[in-house]
């Protein structure tokens, strides 16, 4: 049984967990005080999960990443409105507790360039089961950053999102598996690109045992911007 639990909604329909909106709650519950020890956890529709705090840092655990190969890599492609001149590598789907399509280009300038055609999103992501698409690039706004990021989710009414740890782990894991990183701490950045920038930043340990990622931890720091009262 875990110590909190937790329901996550977004305009369109509930999803089983949020990572950025995990982060905040137990940010905020620490600075107000109301945590009893550095581990405690937290129960979702999909389960439980482990949560530490460390200060303000809180960090959720993600489960060990699947790989699956992407076959229409071009309705992919259209869907964001680029050629494969300007990607990493083939997309690819990961999941580690949810499943994003990622999607690597060669510059912030191609990142910023995007026209994401959400009606295709949408399409591509009820077919394989994903919150959405996960579009990033090696070349980070700030300095000591691994990578910079943009998420579109229009199935779930989410037509670009400024912070997605649920995200932030998958990519971690595609660095150091499939780009083979050799670093096991990631520093992911998020909401640059957007047309009213509000930028983020996901910090992503795994924790790896015999060569491969048995889980991850992904975090950060919540920030309260305003507060209001609710009466239910």
């Amino acid at each position: 049984m875990a110590d909190f639990k937790l329901d996550f909604y977004t305009p369109k329909k509930q999803i089983a967990h949020c990572g950025h909106a995990t982060i905040a709650t137990f940010s905020y519950l620490s600075q107000l005080g109301s945590l009893q020890n550095s581990m405690t956890s937290k129960e979702t529709i999909d389960g439980r999960r482990d949560i530490q705090v460390n200060g303000d840092f809180s960090y959720m655990e993600q489960l060990a990443p699947k790989y699956i190969s992407v076959i229409e890599k071009n309705a992919v492609l259209e869907a964001l409105g680029i050629s494969s001149d300007i990607t990493l590598s083939d997309p690819m789907i990961v999941n580690t507790g949810n499943a994003f399509m990622l999607v690597g280009v060669t510059s912030r300038e191609a990142l910023d360039g995007l026209c994401p055609d959400h009606e295709i999103i949408k399409e591509i992501s009820e077919k394989y089961g994903l919150v959405g698409f996960y579009v990033f690039t090696l070349e980070a706004n700030i300095l000591g950053r691994d990578a910079s990021t943009r998420m579109f989710a229009p199935l779930y009414g989410i037509t670009e999102e400024a912070a997605t740890g649920m995200a932030a782990g998958p990519l971690a894991c595609f660095l150091h598996d499939i780009l083979k990183f050799r670093q096991t701490e990631f520093k992911i950045e998020q909401g640059y690109s957007m047309l009213q920038p509000s930028p983020s930043c996901i910090e992503v340990l795994l924790k790896v045992e015999n060569c491969a990622i048995n889980y991850l931890l992904a975090g950060g720091v919540g920030v309260v911007s305003n507060r209001m009262h609710v009466e239910i």
